[in-house]
């Protein structure tokens, strides 16, 4: 059964560590620190040799079977540190850890990070991986969850936020939380362990935001139009241009296209897999059809065959206030007004 973030903490405070550790996620942060921490834990506990492996689907595997097999001569007990950054071993990575999670060695523990991951990524090995030790999948936070992951960092660092403090620093980074852990850093230097309100952080803290094309597609199809356009602004003054921001979401308006026609059909579940819609994207889907019908997303897709002619200067038009017409008409279930 694979642990949460919040299990794998309290179990390495626990006693002693498992053969085998699995820390998988596109969190890249929160990996980091679950990773590191369980370094901390293990020099403690007198792990004091560290092996590390780079290894991917083509390597040489041959490395974690020395590195099992391999005595110190100066240590009893060794962390073999595994980066497997795609999460995908191959067919002989994945007997290799299944060999090692088999027969473990004795004072030895086998930390694997993967920087990629999904539930297809869940195969044979990871199932090894439980059997011999623990699992921890780091998914992103959702948004109403980072508020409270940022209220805890700051405890943690000493700092006395209220409630709109908090929610302005989780608005201003929408969602990148090495920004955030940025941000608290400096909070702590440059305010100490007073009380923090939302205007003194405004005045301490940098705009942060994650503007990115793909968070702005996630927000139009959520039905935010006012954070899909804050994002778009952001982009804007990067100087980002309209042709490079379009095939992402044309992307996504295709595929969610492909996937209303499937939906009339009642096969929406398996086109999803087809389509290789990451689980923690579906719900996003579903909602975004639920909003419009097939033929409504048709004619989304030819508006962005327009706006990518006006922004080539191939057809009369401001393409940022085109492609601002449109975020906003996928985000509400009146396009039809907002696109006429």
């Amino acid at each position: 059964m694979p642990l949460t973030l919040a299990q794998f903490h309290k179990q390495l405070a626990g006693g002693e560590l498992k053969p085998v550790y699995l820390l998988a996620g596109e969190e890249h942060l929160l990996l980091l620190e679950a990773a590191d921490e369980l370094r901390a834990r293990a020099r403690a506990l007198g792990y004091v040799e560290r092996e590390v492996i780079d290894a991917e689907a083509n390597g040489d595997w041959n490395d974690l079977t020395m590195a099992m097999v391999s005595m110190s001569l100066f240590s009893s007990r060794k962390v073999i540190d595994l980066r497997l950054p795609g999460g995908k071993p191959g067919k002989e990575g994945s007997a290799a850890i299944m060999d090692y999670c088999r027969n473990p060695p004795p004072d030895t523990v086998l930390l694997i990070t993967c920087t990629q991951w999904s539930k297809q990524h869940e195969t044979a090995w990871v199932a090894a991986v439980e059997r011999a030790g623990v699992f921890v999948p780091v998914w992103p936070l959702k948004p109403d969850e980072l508020p409270e992951w940022i209220g805890q960092r700051m405890a943690r660092r000493g700092l006395r936020p209220d409630r709109d403090a908090i929610a302005a620093l989780a608005e201003r980074v929408e969602g990148n939380l090495l920004a955030a852990a940025q941000e608290i850093d400096k909070l702590h230097l440059l305010h100490g362990d007073k009380p923090l309100d939302a205007a003194t952080l405004e005045d301490l803290v940098a705009d942060s935001a994650r503007f990115d094309v793909f968070r702005l597609s996630d927000a139009a199809l959520g039905g935010d139009a006012a954070r899909a356009l804050r994002v778009l602004a952001g982009l804007r003054a990067e100087g980002e241009q309209v042709p490079g921001l379009l095939p992402i979401v044309a992307m996504e308006v295709l595929k969610i296209a492909t996937l209303a026609r499937a939906a009339r059909g009642g096969n929406l579940a398996a086109a999803m897999r087809e389509a290789r819609v990451w689980d923690s994207k579906q719900a996003l889907y579903r909602r975004a059809l639920e909003r419009h019908e097939e033929a409504r997303w048709e004619s989304f897709a030819a508006e962005i065959g327009r706006i990518d002619l006006m922004s080539k200067g191939r057809l009369a038009g401001d393409a940022w206030l085109a492609l601002e017409r449109l975020l906003s008409a996928i985000a509400s279930s009146k396009a039809r007004a907002l696109l006429a």
